[in-house]
């Protein structure tokens, strides 16, 4: 049996399917639940955030329109709630970054299966120099960079999500991009990166 499309799922869902909205539910759950841990850096509130955004998908199920792609609907959903979390937020100290977040399929074909205890203090220290390096970025760049690298948007998704032209996109990626260039250029010298 083919995997269902999201489309199809969420026009179920907005004629009253709740099965189908489970099955939305259990495919987007923890790439949600990852995407807003990257953006605010609480573990409890990123679960938080992504049961709202599924709360809000599901009540404004029979307004739906499929004029993008459900993931794009989707993340702008949640790119929201997490750009009204950082800005109520910030005079909170996040909790330190989380490792397992970055592990997954991607990351292990990268890495030597049998690393020594050397490789693995040497592969955290860059992971969170990278994590920290991209969680210091202003929220907008951050969610672009998050968007794009984590969750394989691309500008034409990301500028829906975030209601910018795809030129601003590219513009704050490419200022992203700069300042995580000049922040990890010492990892970039040590050909760590």
């Amino acid at each position: 049996m083919a995997m269902e499309s999201d489309l199809e799922l969420m026009l179920r869902v907005r004629a009253g399917d709740a099965a189908s909205f489970e099955t939305l539910l259990r495919r987007y759950r923890l790439p949600l639940v990852g995407f807003f841990h990257r953006m605010v850096r609480d573990r409890a509130l990123a679960e938080d955030l992504a049961q709202e955004a599924f709360l809000r998908i599901y009540r404004a199920r029979e307004r739906y329109q499929p004029e993008a792609r459900f993931t794009t609907w989707l993340y702008r959903i949640a790119t929201n709630l997490a750009l009204n979390a950082i800005r109520d937020r910030k005079d909170e100290v996040p909790e330190p970054a989380s490792e397992d977040l970055d592990r997954g399929p991607a990351f292990e074909r990268f890495v030597d299966p049998k690393p020594t205890a050397e490789q693995k203090l040497l592969e955290g220290d860059r992971q969170r120099l990278i994590r920290q390096a991209v969680e210091s970025l202003p929220a907008n760049q951050r969610a672009a960079v998050i968007l794009h690298k984590y969750q394989e948007a691309d500008y034409r998704q990301i500028a829906q999500i975030l209601s910018v032209s795809e030129s601003a996109v590219k513009s704050l990626l490419f200022r992203a991009y700069e300042t995580l260039r000049l922040r990890l250029e010492p990892l970039l010298r040590e050909g760590q990166i």
